[in-house]
């Protein structure tokens, strides 16, 4: 089976607006500008799209699995359902130790066993050092959106995951990929 490549997606502050508290009711998860356009940009380039977030939330007791799972499908629902996977870690460091939970790699090492993924030819997107950290673990590169640090804190920092698209079409032509 021929190996594929990957834009792991970390989900608030990437794909939803970022409200600074955890987003798990429907009313309060906004897609934010543009995704719908760079998933279809990315998927059209042959990238499987893969989630990977932390719902700490569930852990503590804050909401259930099952709010996360229909903001999930509102995310699917708004971006033709090009996501391939939903990868969650509802673990808490209050309240219990996690291998899933970023910066840990878990559920990218799951991600990359089942889907048979490249990891020299895939990609990482978040708006935290967590996120890159635990692409770094596994040999993903990483990309930093958003404005939660000051420009230099990432090699590859831009401001959103359209221009992170964009870039990462830029480096595959480059590489011949």
């Amino acid at each position: 089976m021929q190996q594929q490549k990957c834009v792991f997606l970390d989900r608030d502050g990437v794909l939803n607006r970022e409200r600074g508290d955890y987003t798990y009711a429907l009313e309060d998860f906004e897609v934010l500008p543009g995704v719908p356009e760079a998933l279809r940009l990315l998927k059209k380039n042959g990238y499987l799209l893969i989630v990977v977030t932390n719902q700490g939330g569930v852990a503590k007791g804050l909401y259930k699995k099952d709010d996360v799972l229909a903001c999930h499908q509102k995310l699917q629902d708004a971006c033709d359902s090009l996501i391939d996977a939903h990868y969650m870690a509802p673990g808490h460091p209050d309240y219990s130790a996690s291998l899933s939970r970023k910066p840990n790699s878990l559920m990218l090492e799951k991600a990359i066993a089942k889907y048979n993924i490249d990891v020299e030819q895939s990609w990482m997107v978040g708006d935290s050092l967590r996120d890159l950290e635990a692409a770094e673990k596994v040999g993903v590169k990483g990309i930093l959106v958003g404005d939660k640090y000051k420009p230099g804190a990432h090699a590859w920092q831009l401001a959103d995951l359209w221009e992170a698209a964009q870039f990462i079409l830029g480096k595959a032509a480059e590489a011949g990929c």
